[in-house]
């Protein structure tokens, strides 16, 4: 049974939770430090509201997969978390993936989002590595000591979107890529049936 901190760890993962090959070599970045930094206030400022605005429920969830479709860069995280299946799927079948795994996302995250009233996020840099920056921030929620989160962001699909969070050195790309691997296992690597079971899943 996962401990609350691991919840709120894995819940940080919203515009997350499943993203990215940015690690790959890339061009030269067009991105820069006061640009990574400015998309990652914007984004936790965004969540901060949805949070507080009192909605529940569908409402809610709906907040969220909006915070999610404008940040983060989500055909690469539905690539992603598909892993090696996404080179066998169709065009079709990967929109449509990435279309339930969006809102799938928002729906399992949501649920735990009303664990983040009254925390605060402070940004306190930025730093390239490779083909992203790498922007960090300091999380701190009611009676519990300070964590880091970093928020790893490319330019890479033409706009400025985060890729992957990373909590105390818990990478939510690879522990979601995981999951998702072992849902699309049970199911014999019938793509189709995942994207059933995810727009019902969450």
């Amino acid at each position: 049974m996962k401990t609350p901190r691991c919840n709120r760890r894995r819940a940080l993962g919203l515009g997350a939770a499943g993203l990215a090959a940015a690690l790959l070599p890339g061009p030269a970045l067009a991105l820069n430090d006061a640009q990574a930094r400015a998309l990652i206030q914007q984004a936790v400022n965004d969540v901060n509201a949805a949070i507080s605005s009192g909605r529940t429920g569908p409402a809610l969830y709906a907040m969220f997969e909006q915070i999610f479709a404008k940040y983060a860069d989500v055909n690469v995280i539905g690539r992603s978390a598909l892993g090696v299946a996404a080179r066998q799927a169709s065009p079709a079948q990967l929109a449509a993936f990435t279309k339930a795994y969006q809102g799938y996302l928002a729906r399992k995250y949501g649920k735990r989002f009303r664990e983040f009233i009254g925390a605060t996020f402070k940004v306190e840099g930025a730093r390239p590595i490779k083909s992203f920056y790498e922007v960090k921030t300091l999380a701190s929620l009611r009676g519990q000591a300070p964590f880091e989160v970093l928020w790893q962001v490319s330019d890479r699909s033409g706009r400025d979107r985060f890729f992957n969070l990373i909590v105390e050195g818990v990478n939510m790309l690879a522990s979601e890529r995981a999951e998702i691997g072992a849902m699309l296992d049970r199911r014999r690597g019938n793509i189709d049936a995942l994207i059933v079971d995810l727009k019902a899943a969450g």
